[in-house]
C-alpha cells in the first residue's frame, strides 16, 4: 500500500479497542457462517434470479464484509491511548466528563473517546469532535467556548473522573 506515514491512526480507548475486537470475532465467527447457511438455503430453492431471499443475503454478505475490512483496517492503525498518561485532574481520552451548557443549563455526562468508538447514544464524545477538542486538557471548574455550526457555545466543566 505504500507508506505507512500517510494513513490515518486511530486513536482510542483500551475499551474501544476491546469493543472492536469482540465486534470483528462475532462479525467473522457468527454473522458469516450464518449469512453462508442463508445463501445454502436460497440456492436449494431454485432460480436464483428471482429469489429475493439470495439476492437480501448477498447485500447483507456484502455489508458484513465491508464492516469486517473496515474494523480490520482501524485495528491494524489504532493507538490505544492510555488513561494514566491523563494529567490528574485534567480532560483527555478515556476521560469521563460532567458539563453544563451555559445556555440553557442543562448538564450532562461523557466518556471522551475516539472518532471510531464514539456513540452519542452511550454518551461516548469523539475526543475529534468540536466539544471534545474544546475540552481536552481543561480541568473542573473551566469554562470552555466551542465554536461550532450552529454558533457559539459555553460548556462549563463540572466534573473530571479519569479512573
Amino acid at each position: 500500500m505504500g507508506d505507512d506515514a500517510q494513513i490515518k491512526r486511530y486513536e482510542m480507548t483500551q475499551e474501544g479497542h476491546d469493543e472492536l475486537e469482540a465486534e470483528l470475532d462475532e462479525l467473522v465467527n457468527v454473522k458469516m457462517k450464518e449469512i453462508a447457511d442463508k445463501l445454502s438455503e436460497a440456492r436449494e430453492q431454485g432460480d436464483l434470479s428471482e429469489n429475493a431471499e439470495y439476492d437480501a443475503a448477498k447485500n447483507e454478505q456484502s455489508e458484513i464484509h465491508g464492516r469486517i475490512e473496515k474494523i480490520k483496517h482501524m485495528l491494524k492503525y489504532a493507538v490505544v491511548v492510555s488513561q494514566d498518561v491523563n494529567e490528574k485532574g485534567r480532560i483527555g481520552m478515556g476521560s469521563k466528563v460532567k458539563l453544563m451548557d451555559m445556555e440553557f443549563k442543562d448538564e450532562m455526562e461523557y466518556k471522551i473517546v475516539g472518532a471510531a468508538e464514539a456513540n452519542s447514544l452511550k454518551y461516548k464524545l469523539s475526543n475529534e469532535s468540536p466539544v471534545g477538542r474544546a475540552i481536552l486538557g481543561h480541568k473542573k471548574g473551566d469554562t470552555v467556548k466551542v465554536e461550532t455550526k450552529a454558533g457559539l457555545l459555553k460548556y462549563k466543566i463540572l466534573a473530571v473522573s479519569n479512573e
